[in-house]
């Protein structure tokens, strides 16, 4: 064995209290360190060592040259994208995960797929889905929503006599894919799968709204010759708005589509009474998207999708090779998602649920709710801002009261970045910017510095 391998197996566990000690303190800084440094984000390229410096001086030098650059994203005013942060017991999953180092996709080793079943099951409890949707873990919402469309594609193949996964999407033919206010990762998953970003219709959307106009919807679905698909949201990335997910599904009573639901983060909704209304009759999808890494508040990446149709998903994913498990009744979960290799994700998820259950995780969702309330009323009351759209759930969008361009706005969010950081977007045609509020620890204390910060930089 090389020797610096060998002394580092040796001497394993203080090196793990070294960075038990590392991680203790970082994490405990999070509340007082920049939200995104101002130190550059690459330090000077060095040489790959030929000997190697070992753990424990790996540890320093990461420490120094790369931890200065890093956002404290996992703290709880990094209001950029919709980032959750990591649960204590989160991150023990986590650590365990990397620590039994479990590649689990096969029945012939099937322990961890056990363990995902019983989370995802779990999962499928928390947001209101029936027995009869089937879930996975996967990377995150991007890949979760184009697992579905793949189900999708092979359902619309299923339509029209022909088998996609066997014989190519070509052999569709030409294919529709409806949507009001689609997430860029639904025309990114359309390219990856051979349908085409031009498969993207965008339907017309209420006034005033980002979320689908069904009159406008089923205009759309009469001029369509044949099956097509429609992605619903339940939660845009603008304003968190939502279709009416029973109306959306009522129309495929008399028009066939394929209803995939992106609930990335809007699934949450199910877990505050106040709020569950909003995700009303997300169990009718054919298939679901939701992100873990986001309101689950469990590491990077981490993410689920559910179908109606698992022997649609297996026949696109299928894998045949000797050393695999079956494809069977229940398929291996190799079967099910384009990882042959696929690491215990579900383990950090199984911890947080099991240490905090259902009201832990509801705590932690009206409380960004209520976060997000606030600082939106604060935006509503100081002068030089104005919010763009209601605060229906965990994003505040706002934009300058006057000239709000691109580049001011840019400027506002630099100034913002030491105390929160909060990234630009566009909203019906004007430039603003959101904070979304998805992190387990933040507090209205948090809401409170971030207005403090609003109004000195508005100065």
């Amino acid at each position: 064995m090389f020797t610096g391998l060998a002394a580092d197996r040796d001497e394993l566990p203080a090196l793990l209290e070294s960075v038990r000690r590392h991680a203790e303190a970082l994490l405990g800084a999070l509340d007082e360190r920049e939200v995104l440094p101002a130190a550059p984000a690459t330090p000077g390229a060095v040489a790959l060592p030929a000997r190697g410096v070992g753990t424990r001086v790996a540890l320093e030098e990461f420490a120094r040259r790369w931890e200065p650059g890093l956002s404290s994203s996992a703290g709880p005013r990094y209001l950029g994208f919709v980032t959750g942060g990591v649960t204590p017991a989160a991150l023990a999953g986590d650590w365990l995960t990397a620590a039994w180092d479990q590649n689990s996709n096969s029945s012939l080793d099937g322990t961890g797929q056990a363990l995902e079943r019983e989370t995802l099951g779990w999962l499928r409890e928390l947001f209101g889905l029936s027995g009869a949707h089937h879930g996975t873990f996967v990377s995150g919402a991007t890949m979760s929503n184009a697992v579905g469309l793949s189900i999708a594609r092979e359902w619309l193949g299923e339509r029209r006599g022909v088998s996609p996964a066997e014989e190519g999407a070509a052999a569709l033919g030409p294919v529709r894919v409806l949507s009001g206010s689609p997430h860029s990762s639904i025309a990114k998953g359309l390219s990856m799968l051979g349908l085409g970003r031009r498969a993207l219709v965008r339907v017309p959307v209420l006034p005033g709204r980002e979320a689908v106009d069904p009159a406008a919807l089923e205009a759309a679905l009469r001029e369509i010759d044949g099956p097509c698909v429609v992605v619903a949201n339940a939660g845009t990335v603008n304003t968190v708005d939502f279709d009416d997910l029973r109306a959306v599904a009522a129309l495929r009573e008399r028009y066939g589509f394929w209803l995939h639901v992106d609930a990335a983060f809007g699934g949450f909704a199910a877990l505050s009474p106040e709020h569950a209304h909003l995700v009303d009759g997300l169990d009718l999808a054919d298939s679901v998207c939701v992100d873990l890494h986001k309101w689950l508040n469990v590491p990077y990446d981490s993410a689920v999708q559910f179908t109606r149709r698992r022997d649609l998903q297996a026949a696109v994913f299928q894998n045949a090779a000797a050393y695999l498990g079956p494809l069977g009744d229940t398929p291996d979960t190799v079967h099910l998602t384009p990882e042959n290799s696929h690491r215990l994700r579900a383990l950090a998820a199984w911890f947080t649920l099991n240490a905090y259950g259902r009201d832990g995780h509801r705590e932690i969702v009206e409380r960004c709710v209520a976060c997000a309330r606030a600082l939106g009323e604060a935006v509503g009351d100081l002068p030089g801002l104005r919010l763009l759209a209601p605060v229906r759930l965990n994003v505040v969008c706002f934009t300058l009261a006057a000239d709000p361009t691109a580049e001011r706005l840019a400027d506002l969010a630099g100034r913002l970045a030491p105390d929160v950081f909060v990234t630009p977007t566009v909203y019906d045609g004007v430039p603003a910017l959101r904070a979304a509020f998805s992190n387990w620890r933040t507090t209205d204390a948090d809401v409170r510095r971030i207005v403090t910060a609003l109004e000195k930089a508005l100065r």
